[in-house]
């Protein structure tokens, strides 16, 4: 084969492996005009719907960037509630197109029941819950106590590996619909809720009168990377997921607000900005998506900051601090790859 030949061949290879080559799920997801969506059941912050039935959210507003990337439209959503036992067949199953509620990834997860993670939403980890008039300041103190957990969820595995590790005496009160466990709890039924630290600041914030009677232990037991889940074997699919987060990421970082994106797109001599926001083309191509994918989702629904803010952060009622979860150049671990 000559020089030229060969240039043309691998010139060729290139272009094709620059532009998107959709599955199964893209096709349906495209053809059927609307994102079928995984969630929680009621997790306010992360989600659950409000006083019109709108769901609103951080997760929410993860499955509502992929419909702007999607369709150009974040409304273009359909949302599935799922119990954490129901969510992982559901996905599996085809019910839902995506997962987008408060899921660890895990090993198992990956690579032995045929889901793929795409990125992480929120850097989380399990803890507890107690009033503050059962007197105890650690989790050590917890042996024999009554602890509310929800079936089917890391959560019930790390809290039997840390009772037997440091020799305590558990006494599981199990629960598969979290919102009977959130009642059961507040109610007495149990003496201690376990869960991930931003569900159970969400229980204390939102569903007791009195958030001061109710205590967070110090200890985190466990890692919880929560993100969204899609089915392996549509690369093309999980690729739109994990970009639609990662612009989100992305524009907090360069500066794209809900409110600036314009003027962005308009004025911007940054080359980072230009191609995020489809000002220079291909990213878009590449996805299978229109441009203007990344404008749209922080036009439509705002940057990550911007999501965690309203939904979890100091201008929600969870007033939870950004921690772990704040940009890798500001202290945090978000650190989206580079769209270029």
């Amino acid at each position: 084969m000559t020089i030229l030949k060969t240039l043309a061949v691998t010139a060729g290879l290139l272009l094709a492996a620059g532009t998107a080559q959709a599955g199964a799920t893209f096709d349906a997801v495209k053809a059927r005009g609307v994102l079928q969506c995984g969630v929680n059941t009621s997790l306010g912050g992360f989600s659950a719907p409000d006083s019109r039935g709108e769901w609103k959210g951080l997760d929410v507003d993860v499955c509502r960037a992929v419909a702007a990337a999607m369709f150009g439209d974040a409304t273009k959503v359909r949302y599935t509630a799922l119990t954490s036992p129901a969510r992982l067949p559901a996905l599996q199953t085809g019910e839902v197109d995506m997962l987008s509620r408060n899921t660890t990834l895990t090993l198992q997860r990956d690579a032995a029941i045929g889901l793929n993670p795409t990125g992480v939403t929120f850097y989380d980890g399990q803890g507890f819950l107690v009033p503050v008039k059962l007197g105890v300041k650690s989790a050590k103190q917890l042996s024999g106590a009554s602890v509310c957990v929800q079936s089917g969820s890391t959560t019930e595995l790390n809290l039997a590996d840390y009772f037997r590790t440091h020799k305590l005496e558990l006494r599981p009160v199990v629960f598969e619909k979290l919102e009977e466990l959130v009642a059961a709890f507040f109610a007495g039924r149990c003496d201690v809720y376990t869960s991930d630290m931003s569900q159970l600041a969400s229980a204390r914030s939102l569903q007791t009168p009195k958030p001061e009677d109710y205590m967070l232990l110090p200890e985190v037991i466990s890692k919880e990377p929560l993100g969204p889940f899609v089915r392996h074997g549509d690369d093309q699919w999980m690729d739109v997921v994990r970009w639609a987060l990662f612009a989100m990421i992305e524009g907090e970082e360069y500066g794209i607000t809900s409110a600036n994106v314009d003027q962005m797109v308009a004025s911007s001599t940054d080359p980072n900005v230009k191609r995020i926001l489809g000002v220079t083309p291909g990213m878009g191509k590449a996805l299978g998506v229109d441009e203007k994918w990344a404008y749209n989702i922080i036009k439509q629904v705002g940057n990550y900051g911007e999501s965690f803010e309203r939904n979890v952060g100091k201008g929600s009622a969870l007033k939870l601090d950004r921690g772990a979860n704040a940009l890798w150049n500001k202290g945090g671990l978000m650190y989206a790859w580079p769209i270029r």
